[in-house]
């Protein structure tokens, strides 16, 4: 991984990426007050800390992750900037359910339906993708957060690195989602 990660490098090798990637933001900013916690997301950890947070980054890679955050996000009514990538292909999106219209990752990729797991491992990745869809997620957070221009609420950026294609595809709420539809 160390080709797609920069908080990692051959000095942090065995040591967990929580606690090097806590050590790499402190050596950049020393300032921070950074709460690292080494887990298994999951609804409990979840209900504990989404309360005390303005808004979620998700850098996950599963299915199961990231349904379990986007439910917490809405039930803690906390913006989401989820961000994925896979191969030569990346995604990025706004879930900001304090916005009556907002879809949130449900609606899009439904729990209920079954979804094969891929992962960087089996498929691979274009490493400078990650950094591509990841300085993509800290600008839209920023927006969130300072309450500018347009972030991508209801709309999702798809960005092929293979022909250099940028995509942008609209999200309906879906009255009918089991988390955020109309019987929720």
């Amino acid at each position: 991984n160390l080709q797609r990660q920069i908080m990692h490098s051959q000095k942090s090798l065995g040591q967990s990426k929580v606690e090097s990637g806590k050590a790499f933001l402190e050596s950049i900013n020393p300032t921070l007050k950074i709460h690292a916690v080494q887990d298994r997301a999951s609804g409990p950890l979840l209900d504990l800390l989404l309360p005390k947070v303005d808004l979620v980054l998700d850098c996950t890679d599963n299915f199961t992750t990231r349904h379990l955050i986007n439910a917490a996000c809405f039930k803690y009514h906390k913006p989401l900037v989820s961000g994925s990538a896979l191969k030569f292909d990346g995604q990025l999106s706004v879930f900001d359910s304090r916005k009556e219209k907002s879809p949130c990752y449900a609606c899009l990729f439904s729990p209920e339906e079954e979804i094969e797991e891929v992962s960087c491992a089996s498929m691979g990745i274009f490493s400078p993708l990650v950094g591509i869809i990841g300085a993509m997620q800290a600008a839209q957070a920023l927006q969130v957060l300072i309450g500018f221009g347009q972030p991508l609420v209801g709309r999702m950026l798809l960005w092929n690195a293979l022909n250099t294609e940028i995509n942008e595809i609209h999200i309906a709420r879906n009255p009918e989602c089991v988390v955020c539809g109309k019987s929720h």
